[in-house]
């Protein structure tokens, strides 16, 4: 068995992204790896319990062997076998995230040798990690245009911090994955969205969300009707209590992005309103074709991508770089940014291409 390839976890955003994509990476390839210093820097450094849902979720997919996983643990080693389709089951058994869950494992089923379905558990809408409608409403239709299919039927929604939501993923595996070509922005031509309480919360919040939101993006955007719906969630649709705001704006050309903005205990829903119609405004101003939270979420499928592809964003984060580097490390593949000089650019705009390996499913 070839020596494994050794990850610093520490480096660059140097939390669970960086195990996300390599154990992805890892699993695809059907190369051992071996992940050191995981969140050194964190408070709480090592495994958190989703980290070792989302490993354990990539060693099962794969017949694979997983050693020094548990929580808390700073390294750890994946020797994958051969992905298998059929049904997995992921449970964080906290609030920790589906989304971030699926994130790991949808690269790999795709290379499945047959469709696969995830049953993953945990919370929906959770801090730090993209909320459930971000995932369907923003990231599956781009992600599409590399090939993936795949549904997502949303069982539960689960809050902190209890969790207790449930998502059932449907993929059928690719060949290959296409390259795409995301370089041209368009006029925003529709924004609309979702205010949300669930629980013992009172339905004012929600109308009180979305009612700072629809005046904060007015001040901007005078010539859109803006449809931000308030809804009351109900016991057979979410566990435990929770707030939030998800808003959406699409561009003449199919480019979507997204703000969000989840209650805390304390904080005004109107802040919360304000603070997902900031985000969103200033992710249409950079003139990119995708929002802050989908540049990263894109790398990986580029990397593996037949051919080359291009995609124009704002200023790229601290995720994009650490997810560029985690898949120059693991795969042969060649990523390049430029700015972008064309009249609708500004100083932020960019464009990040990248020679894909061209990665073919022998197994269909």
């Amino acid at each position: 068995m070839a020596a494994a390839f050794v990850v610093d976890g520490s480096i660059m955003e140097g939390g669970g992204q960086i195990l996300r994509a390599s154990a992805a990476l890892s699993c695809i390839q059907g190369s051992s790896i071996k992940i050191e210093k995981i969140r050194a820097g964190r408070s709480t450094p090592g495994l958190r319990p989703q980290h070792l849902s989302g490993l354990e979720l990539v060693r099962d997919l794969s017949d694979g062997r997983l050693e020094g996983a548990e929580v808390g643990s700073t390294e750890i080693t994946l020797s994958p076998g051969k992905i298998k389709g059929g049904n997995h089951i992921a449970d964080t058994k906290t609030a920790g995230s589906v989304s971030l869950l699926l994130q790991v494992a949808l690269p790999c089923v795709l290379f499945a040798d047959s469709p696969s379905v995830l049953c993953l558990k945990g919370g929906t809408n959770a801090e730090m990690a993209p909320q459930i409608d971000y995932t369907l409403s923003v990231f599956k239709p781009i992600a599409e245009k590399f090939g993936v299919k795949f549904d997502c039927s949303l069982k539960m929604r689960g809050y902190y911090p209890r969790g207790g939501g449930e998502i059932v993923v449907r993929t059928n595996p690719v060949k290959q994955l296409t390259p795409i070509n995301l370089t041209e922005r368009g006029n925003i031509v529709k924004i609309y969205g979702r205010a949300f309480v669930a629980g013992v919360l009172p339905d004012k919040l929600a109308k009180d969300m979305s009612t700072a939101a629809v005046r904060c993006i007015r001040r901007e955007i005078k010539d859109l009707y803006i449809n931000i719906q308030a809804v009351r969630e109900s016991k057979d649709e979410a566990c435990g209590n929770g707030n939030g705001i998800i808003i959406l704006a699409e561009s003449s050309t199919g480019c979507i992005f997204a703000g969000s903005a989840l209650g805390k205990k304390g904080v005004y829903a109107d802040k919360v309103g304000l603070e997902a119609a900031e985000m969103l405004l200033k992710n249409i101003r950079h003139n990119g074709c995708v929002d802050e939270f989908l540049q990263d979420q894109l790398i990986l499928f580029m990397a593996l991508a037949n051919g080359t592809s291009r995609l124009r964003t704002g200023p790229l984060t601290l995720h994009t770089q650490t997810a560029i580097h985690i898949a120059e490390q693991l795969t042969k593949a060649k990523f390049t940014i430029t700015k972008a000089v064309d009249d609708n650019a500004n100083n932020d705009t960019h464009i990040i291409e990248c020679q894909g390996i061209g990665l073919t499913n022998d197994r269909l």
